[in-house]
Order: C-alpha cells, then structure tokens, then sequence
C-alpha cells in the first residue's frame, strides 16, 4: 500500500467543557470524524471545527452515534429501528447544514462508540445505519472496523466501504476490539502504537492482546482524539509512517 488515510474522533466539546486539541489533530490528520451533538459536541463547537477542517483541506464525515450525552455515546442500546434510521438522517443532516456553513461537505458516515461496536457484527442495527446513509446520499462513504460482518453487509447494499484499524486501541485474536473496561485496552506509547501501524500498513498484520497475529485489511487508521497522548501518538504515527514511505492521505481524494 503506497498511501493511507489518518482520521480522528473530533468536535466533540460540549459548552464548557473541552474534549481534546482539535486544531492539533487537523494538523496531522487527513480525516476528520465530526461528532453531530448526540454523543458529544455542540452546534458552535462543531461548526468552528468543521470551519478549521474546511482551511486545511482535511476530509469530513458525520461521526453519528446513540442519543446517549451522558454516556458518552459508549452504551449499548437497542433502539427500534425507526428510532434508529430517524436519528442517523437528523444526524447527518445536522451536520451537513453545518459543513455547508464551513465550506466544506460531509463525505463519510463513521459511527461512534457503542453503534460502532454493535453494527460491527448486529446485522438489524446495521441495516438501519446502512438504510439511512442511503436515504441521505448513496455516494456517502461507510467507515466500518475491518474484517466485521458490517462490511460485506454494507457493500451487498451497494454503500463503498473504508476499513478502519485503531491505532491505539489493542485487539482480540478475532478482529474485535478488546473491551474498554479491560487492562490493555488503550495503548498510549507513541512509539509502539507507530510501530504497530506501520506493520499493519505494510504487512497487513497485528499483534491482538494474546499474541496472535491477525490480518487486517485497512484503508484508514484512526486516532482517538480524547486520550491524554492522542496528539503526540497521531504525531508519531504520521512521522513513523512517512519515514517508511507511506504517503497519508484521505480515501475521498481518490
């Protein structure tokens, strides 16, 4: 692989209180995942991040989750599927009215947290996430974890498809990613993070939590914007990926 896409989990201060350095991260990173005011993130915050992303050509897409502010967007929830579709279309459409503000327009769909674990392998929920990009905008892009059921699922449905690897997250030995409330969880070493990356990159192998090696096909890898290193890891895992002769950039640049 000559090149790969960088993005990141941004917009996602709420008033007062502040969630990451997003101007940092547009520094660095070549896709810019939009938080739409369900788990995270408020109207002027997102629109001030969506304005940044617009002055430096970084790639934007609606970062969609449960209704779920308190819990961060990181709870399990079974919401009826008209529930579902209803809240990912005000979703988008919220932040498509937003990016047209900025200049800028919404190219992808990635959901967050709890959505994004359940879709990976809830063939109803992803179906309704899947129906209500489609009733959005079919050409909108679905960022989905590699190597899940979801994405066979969504390309059947006639959506294009990015698989995304985590840099900073550990892995079990059958794709999925280890529990949160588990030891190990999250990586914060710069430096074995980028080394990690990079072989996935160029050998499209990593290590899960127990030692097995695992194959994984990515186009986008993904730095989480709210750990205490995030700018430092994304930092070091473009410098470590451009020294091995990758190139980054976002997958909507053809």
């Amino acid at each position: 692989m000559a090149y790969i896409d960088l993005n990141s989990d941004l917009g996602e201060s709420f008033g007062p209180w502040s969630m990451g350095d997003d101007v940092s991260m547009l520094s660095i990173v070549t896709s810019a995942n939009i938080a739409c005011g369900f788990h995270a993130g408020d109207p002027a915050a997102i629109l001030g991040v969506l304005k940044e992303a617009a002055r430096r050509s970084v790639s934007v897409g609606a970062h969609v989750g449960y209704r779920d502010l308190v819990g961060f967007g990181r709870r399990n929830m079974d919401p009826s599927s008209e529930e579902l579709i209803g809240d990912t279309i005000y979703q988008i459409g919220a932040l498509q009215g937003l990016a047209k503000v900025a200049r800028t327009r919404v190219r992808y769909v990635k959901p967050h947290g709890a959505l994004y674990n359940t879709i990976a392998n809830d063939a109803r929920q992803a179906a309704d996430v899947i129906a209500a990009i489609q009733a959005v905008d079919s050409s909108l892009i679905l960022m989905a974890l590699a190597g899940a059921p979801v994405v066979a699922q969504a390309r059947s449905s006639g959506l294009t498809v990015i698989c995304e690897a985590f840099a900073d997250r550990a892995y079990n030995a059958d794709g999925s990613l280890v529990n949160r409330r588990l030891p190990g969880a999250v990586i914060h070493d710069p430096e074995v993070v980028a080394a990690r990356m990079l072989r996935l990159v160029t050998e499209g192998l990593i290590t899960a939590i127990d030692g097995t090696e695992i194959e994984l096909e990515a186009q986008s890898i993904c730095v989480h914007g709210d750990t205490p290193a995030a700018v430092s890891i994304a930092r070091t895992v473009r410098d470590t990926l451009v020294v091995g002769g990758i190139e980054l950039k976002s997958f909507t640049d053809g």
